[in-house]
């Protein structure tokens, strides 16, 4: 049991060290903060979506923004797709569980806003054709993955791949990710 503990404790650490050490990915989340932060400036929002725990990751990040990450501001923003039961359901019934996200982004996303494609797999079909509604509409594509190469590598604007091909070890990270992002973006709000 211990043995097993600190295996998993050192492969979550890293996937983290991986992170720290890769200067564009580094480079990539300071200017996915900034984007959002631009977005969010100029009146636009940010959409997240993601499967399963990424579904809760979304809504995590989405939660951030809006109520406040570490500092009293005003209210980001920011919406999760994967919180309304009935348009999931509806949309899944009547189309396709493939259609719920992109269905959502034809009906909110604007020219200027950000969406944030949660995905450990890079190969999640309802985020891939998310994304590709994203792209129509001019809504700014992040896409959080892992190190395997997906349908998502190529349809971003912005892409961090975790250093990790175990779901667990990635969506560690990618929560991490979106707690610098959320930080960021709410600094920039409080110091400028």
């Amino acid at each position: 049991m211990k043995e097993y503990i600190e295996k998993y404790i050192t492969e979550s650490i890293s996937a983290k060290e991986k992170l720290l050490a890769d200067s564009e990915i580094i480079a990539q989340i300071e200017k996915i903060s900034d984007v959002i932060t631009d977005a969010l400036k100029n009146g636009n929002k940010v959409l997240t979506a993601g499967n399963g725990g990424s579904a809760a990751d979304a809504q995590h990040i989405a939660a951030e923004f809006v109520s406040k990450f570490m500092y009293d501001r005003r209210a980001l923003n920011a919406v999760a797709l994967t919180t309304n039961s009935s348009i999931l359901t509806s949309v899944g019934n009547d189309y396709s569980h493939e259609h719920i996200f992109a269905r959502q982004i034809q009906a909110y996303g604007n020219k200027g806003d950000v969406f944030i494609a949660i995905s450990t797999s890079g190969n999640s079909k309802n985020i891939v054709l998310a994304i590709e509604e994203a792209k129509k509409c001019g809504v700014k594509v992040v896409g959080l993955t892992g190190k395997l190469p997906s349908k998502m590598d190529n349809l971003c604007d912005f892409l961090i791949k975790v250093p990790s091909d175990k779901t667990p070890i990635i969506q560690e990270s990618h929560i991490m990710i979106g707690h610098i992002i959320c930080a960021l973006t709410e600094r920039a709000f409080i110091y400028n």
